[in-house]
């Protein structure tokens, strides 16, 4: 369900799949450990960013639904507990080192549901340092879309930059052939020229 979400948030981006995004390519590692990741977004100069959904919503259900204060606690509790696991189970797969990879020094860490991300980092706001540590930022649904926003914004840039240096490289061609074509013509006027004087020196 999570993939699901982090699919429909990549759709409303403006990257294009298959192109700009590649969603569950298989890598791995140099001790031959098969890996992963759910999204790797392409970047311009052949670098890569990694996402990874992370949705563990049980004990956040227990929160929601609790009436029960201390037994409301202990559920926010388990629910905080839930995310640093998986903070560090993130952070053991070590995706910036994957063969095939270029990736950025950080991993995106998606948790599909904006509650639930909220009341964790709200609650207990050494999540994001710990995350940091491992080379991980912590995203919502909201600021994932901001940052995959701005990455298609920059692969525009990229698009309208390669488009203007190719228009600028086939206008260059063409000024040379055109060049060439008046630099034909003028030589063939000069020798007609020639020819028709000798022509007429010849008749005197």
């Amino acid at each position: 369900w999570g993939e699901m979400i982090l699919e429909s948030v990549l759709e409303k981006s403006g990257l294009v799949k298959n192109q700009e995004y590649h969603v569950q390519q298989s890598f791995t590692t140099a001790d031959g450990r098969r890996l992963q990741p759910d999204v790797v977004i392409q970047l311009p100069d052949h670098k890569h960013l990694v996402i990874d959904s992370k949705l563990s919503l049980n004990a956040y259900e227990r929160f929601v639904n609790e009436e029960d204060p201390s037994a409301r606690d202990l559920a926010l509790r388990n629910h905080i507990q839930s995310v640093r696991q998986h903070i560090k189970e993130l952070g053991q797969k070590d995706y910036q080192k994957l063969y095939g990879l270029d990736s950025l020094d950080f991993v995106l860490m998606f948790v599909p549901v904006e509650p639930a991300f909220n009341a964790a980092v709200s609650q207990d706001t050494s999540l994001y340092n710990e995350a940091f540590e491992r080379n991980i930022i912590m995203v919502s649904h909201s600021t994932l879309l901001a940052t995959l926003r701005t990455v298609a914004s920059i692969w525009r840039q990229e698009k309208q930059n390669r488009n203007a240096m190719k228009i600028a490289d086939e206008g260059g061609k063409l000024y040379d052939k055109l060049s060439g074509f008046v630099n034909t013509m003028d030589d063939l006027g000069k020798r007609l020229k020639l020819q028709t004087l000798t022509s007429q020196l010849e008749k005197d």
